[in-house]
């Protein structure tokens, strides 16, 4: 099950193939994430250990069938006081972030496939029918839907009044966070090959910074569009199609005028914010989950699910993390001196930032955790694909 689910991460195709390189591309992403057929790399057994700290579960609610067992980027999202999360079938919930309660419901039935982005009193998501959807975020109640031009697969970030949505056939859109109206768009050509996904953007000051499929970083005018630099981060190498992936399907994170991002085989890079000038680069560790940060350290579960902390200044790597090993660990979430992580079982994972290893967990879910956690106030919020949202703490 493991292989198929990972198989099914190169089903973005964003035109038509010929049958053989996809079949060659299968073959290769088999022996890529199996190990080959006779080296098979199977999810490490969870050992038990004397936890270090006592991790309790605030409270746990559930919301509708999560992603339907789909590759979605359905996250949970805070603001206001509340988190609100959507699943596949169009529900979206709204819960106090102390006690759980329900604070609203808006069942939309529309096939969300990500979101929701927060913006001043929106929730906006995106769906598999190639449209963006606001509700108002107080109330649930829809504002404005309109059409883009495919499936939505990053979340909206919201900005000054500006939506940008990222879609997957590699367009950059803007949209007016009160009325809905299309401000402008700009078009990057999809590889003919991919991984189903698209990197979420972050917006710095007045830059749109988004990551594509060939390996490129680009940052955008915010209020209109316009072109400002580009950053050839990973290159493609190898023969084959797989050996060349290089999507940059990683959310960028910035951390004092650098922006650091991950590629698929790309390995991991900073890059000025001002000019797209490569800092450094690290081609020994690649990830397509995500990243954290905190001062001084850069933390990413790579492509085997091992967790690393990284200098955010150079790039080298201070320590690795294996007990986790191909148990699809999501993108780390770090806060004090913790590193979270969740896992393909619905386990969450808290290690030590000092050197990775594990202080305790905890099971809040019988399914896939693969949205990076959110750490708000101390508390550690978790969605998982079955729908589980949940709320931790360290006592």
């Amino acid at each position: 099950m493991r292989l198929i689910t990972l198989l099914l991460l190169c089903l973005g195709l964003a035109g038509c193939a010929a049958w053989d390189t996809v079949g060659e591309s299968f073959s290769g992403i088999a022996d890529y994430f199996g190990g080959g057929e006779d080296n098979t790399d199977p999810p490490n057994i969870l050992v038990e250990y004397t936890p270090e700290i006592k991790i309790e579960v605030r409270w746990k609610e559930s919301v509708g069938v999560g992603a339907d067992e789909q590759m979605l980027k359905l996250v949970p999202a805070i603001g206001s006081a509340r988190v609100i999360a959507a699943d596949r079938e169009g529900l979206v919930q709204a819960r106090d972030l102390s006690s759980g309660d329900k604070l609203w419901e808006a069942k939309t039935e529309l096939p969300f496939s990500a979101g929701p982005g927060v913006g001043k009193n929106t929730a906006i998501l995106g769906t598999s029918d190639a449209e963006v959807v606001a509700l108002n975020a107080d109330s649930g109640t829809q504002l404005w839907k309109i059409k883009v031009s495919s499936e939505v697969l990053a979340v909206p970030v919201v900005s000054n009044g500006i939506v940008i949505v990222h879609t997957a056939d590699g367009k950059v859109i803007a949209i007016n966070e009160t009325n809905g109206a299309k401000l402008w768009s700009y078009e990057v050509n999809v590889p003919a090959l991919s991984i189903r996904g698209s990197a979420t953007p972050v917006i710095i000051e007045d830059k749109v910074i988004s990551g594509y499929d060939n390996g490129k970083l680009m940052a955008l005018q915010l209020k209109d569009g316009k072109y400002i630099w580009e950053s050839s981060v990973a290159i493609p190498k190898g023969r084959s199609e797989v050996e060349r992936l290089v999507d940059l399907d990683t959310d960028p994170l910035e951390a004092a005028g650098t922006v650091y991002v991950a590629g698929f085989h790309g390995g991991v890079s900073a890059i000025s914010e001002i000019d797209g000038e490569v800092v450094w680069r690290n081609e020994s560790v690649s990830s397509y989950t995500g990243l954290s940060n905190d001062w001084r350290y850069l933390y990413l579960s790579d492509i085997e699910s091992d967790v690393w902390q990284l200098d955010l200044r150079s790039g080298s790597s201070l320590w690795r993390q294996k007990d986790l090993h191909q148990r699809r660990t999501t993108a780390p979430a770090v806060y004090g001196h913790y590193v979270v992580v969740g896992d393909f079982e619905g386990y969450v994972h808290w290690l030590s930032t000092t050197d990775g290893h594990q202080l305790g967990r905890v099971q809040v879910s019988g399914g896939p955790i693969e949205a990076k956690p959110v750490v708000v106030d101390n508390t550690v919020y978790v969605y998982a694909k079955d729908g589980t949202l949940a709320a931790l703490t360290v006592q």
